[in-house]
């Protein structure tokens, strides 16, 4: 089953997000998904199997220029993740499938994401569902 989620589903979403985002704790992401889900530009999903949460989806509106598309808005992956023992089974194309319809719905016409470029898992899975890689760069800071 997927499920929309909603500002009750904050805790639960958030635990599956510090799973994939390590570097954030369950508290931030909770506050994180709060303000998100406020703003009407971004929606989540829960995936769940025999009634356990097993993964999310995490997907937005972007109004600013994404790289290789060119109209507005686009749709656009922030996150996914599907837990190590449900991987393989499809629940990341349902997922991903659920956040494609959310935002044709809202009137785009593409839809984009991206990855690390060391994270292969990522990148074979961008692949198998199909996103076409438009272009690799490598970003840079500096403290003024």
């Amino acid at each position: 089953m997927i499920k929309k989620a909603g500002t009750d589903d904050l805790e639960t979403l958030a635990k599956l997000a510090a799973m994939m985002w390590q570097n954030h704790s369950i508290h931030e992401l909770i506050d994180e998904f709060s303000e998100i889900m406020t703003n009407g530009k971004s929606q989540c999903f829960l995936k769940y199997e025999h009634g356990l949460p097993i993964g999310f989806a995490q997907c937005q509106l972007r109004f600013d220029y994404v790289e290789g598309t060119r109209t507005s808005p686009v749709g656009y992956l922030e996150g996914i993740f599907v837990k190590e023992d449900y991987r393989n089974k499809g629940y990341g194309r349902e997922l991903l499938s659920a956040c494609e319809a959310w935002t044709k719905a809202r009137g785009c016409h593409e839809f984009a994401s991206d990855c690390e470029i060391e994270n292969e898992k990522s990148f074979h899975f961008h692949k198998a569902m199909n996103f076409a890689e438009v272009n690799r760069i490598i970003c840079f800071t500096k403290k003024l």
